[in-house]
C-alpha cells in the first residue's frame, strides 16, 4: 500500500490497486494533470515491490539470474528481466548497486515469490535476500522541467545525468538518493528514495519546495507511457519474449548463461522475431480493449495490448502486436463487433524531452 495514503487523501486522490498493491488513480482532471506533466513537471508516488541482496556473493549471485550485466560499482544500476526457460519474461526489474547491496525494484506482486524463489537456491554462497518493500519511500518526478526540479530541492549532490545511475543527498532534514530513470512517459524523469518515515516529508519538499510539481496518479501515468511507446509489465512485458518488444536495453549478449538465455540468442540470431510491438492509431473515439484482433484485410495479424485516448493528440492510439513480417500500414481492429480503420504510427506517438529506454529497437 502507498506510505502516505493519508497525505493523497488529504489532496483529494481516489485510488486504485495495481498488482496488489494501493496506488493513487487520479487527483482529479487526470486529462489536466497530463498536460501538466508533458509541460512542466509532476510526481508520482511509484508503486515498486523492493528487495535487498547482500552479502559477498551478492553481485556474482544476481548476475547468473537476470538478462543483463549487473553494474559492479556503486552509484550505478541496470533494467533487466527474469526469464522463463522458453525466454518468456517473469518478472522485469531495476538493479542498483548502493555499496554493500543491490536493490532491486519489482512489479509489487513479484518482489515475494521471487525472493523466496533465490533464498531457496542459495546454498554455499554469501547472499541473503530479503523483502523491503516497506522500508521505502519512493517518488517519480517526470517532465521537461524533471532536472531543474530536482536542483532545486536537492543538496550535496548534482542530479545524475545517465540513466540508470544515482546520487545520495538530503532534501530538507531527510537523506535520499536520487536516480536518472529510463524515461517511460517520454520526458526527463527522476526516482527519489527515502526511508518509508520520511517519506512524508520528502514528499511534502517535492511537492511544495524550490519548483513546484503537479502531483498525478497511475491513470496519467499509464496514458504519458502510453504516448512515449513504452511497453509495461502487465501489459506487454509478462509472458512475452524480450525479442519480440524489441527489448534490447534489457539484454547483454555476451554475458554467460540464464535461464532463457539460448531461446533468446537463437532468436537474436536468426534475425527477426515472430512478431513485433507497433503503434497504431485509430479512426473515430472507440477504444478497443486489450486483446482486440487486427486485421490486414480479412487477414488476422495481430491483437491490441493496450489503448486509450491521447490528451495531445486528442485521438485513440494503441500498442499491439502484429506478424514481424507485416508489411501494409492501414489496418482495421475489432471494436465492438465493428472493424475501425487504423493506421501504424511510428513510436514514440508524442515527442517529449527525453525518449523511452524501453521504445522497441529491432536489427
Amino acid at each position: 500500500m502507498s506510505v502516505i495514503e493519508s497525505i493523497h487523501t488529504d489532496h483529494g486522490a481516489t485510488f486504485g490497486e495495481r498488482d496488489g498493491r494501493t496506488i493513487v488513480e487520479h487527483f482529479g482532471r487526470p486529462e489536466r494533470t497530463h498536460r501538466a506533466v508533458r509541460n512542466v513537471v509532476g510526481l508520482l508516488e511509484m508503486a515498486y515491490g523492493v528487495i535487498v541482496v547482500e552479502g559477498d556473493d551478492r553481485l556474482e549471485y544476481v548476475d547468473n539470474v537476470v538478462s543483463n550485466r549487473v553494474p559492479d560499482e556503486d552509484g550505478q544500476g541496470c533494467y533487466a528481466l527474469v526469464l522463463d526457460p522458453q525466454g518468456g519474461i517473469e518478472v522485469d526489474l531495476y538493479i542498483y548497486n548502493a555499496g554493500e547491496r543491490l536493490l532491486l525494484f519489482t512489479p509489487p506482486a513479484k518482489a515475494e515469490p521471487l525472493a523466496e524463489e533465490w533464498s531457496e537456491k542459495v546454498f554455499i554462497q554469501d547472499v541473503d535476500i530479503r523483502v523491503a518493500t516497506d522500508d521505502y519511500g519512493i517518488f517519480g518526478i517526470h517532465g521537461p522541467n524533471a532536472t531543474e526540479k530536482i536542483a532545486s530541492v536537492l543538496n550535496g549532490a548534482a542530479s545524475p545525468d545517465e540513466h540508470y545511475s544515482f546520487v545520495r543527498g538530503t532534501m530538507g532534514d531527510e537523506g535520499v538518493s536520487v536516480i536518472r530513470t529510463d524515461a517511460l512517459t517520454g520526458e526527463e524523469s527522476y526516482e527519489v528514495i527515502c526511508a518509508a518515515d520520511d517519506a512524508a516529508a520528502v514528499y511534502d519538499t517535492l511537492l511544495n519546495q524550490g519548483l513546484n510539481a503537479a502531483p498525478f496518479g497511475y491513470r496519467t501515468f499509464e496514458s504519458l507511457a502510453l504516448e512515449a511507446g513504452s511497453p509495461l509489465f502487465e501489459t506487454e512485458l509478462e509472458g512475452t519474449l524480450p525479442n519480440v518488444l524489441g527489448l534490447r536495453t534489457a539484454l547483454d549478449f555476451e554475458k554467460g548463461c540464464y535461464v532463457g538465455q539460448e531461446v533468446v540468442s537463437r532468436v537474436e540470431n536468426r534475425g527477426q522475431p515472430s512478431r513485433k510491438l507497433v503503434g497504431l492509431t485509430l479512426e473515430g473515439e472507440s477504444v478497443p480493449e486489450s486483446g482486440a484482433a487486427v486485421f490486414d484485410g480479412d487477414a488476422s495479424v495481430g491483437e491490441v495490448t493496450r489503448a486509450g485516448e491521447s490528451p495531445l493528440l486528442e485521438s485513440v492510439i494503441a500498442l499491439a502486436l502484429v506478424d514481424y513480417g507485416l508489411e501494409s500500414d492501414e489496418l482495421t481492429v475489432r471494436v465492438d463487433g465493428e472493424e475501425v480503420p487504423a493506421t501504424v504510427t511510428a513510436l514514440p506517438f508524442v515527442e517529449g524531452s527525453d525518449q523511452s529506454n524501453r521504445l522497441p529497437a529491432y536489427q
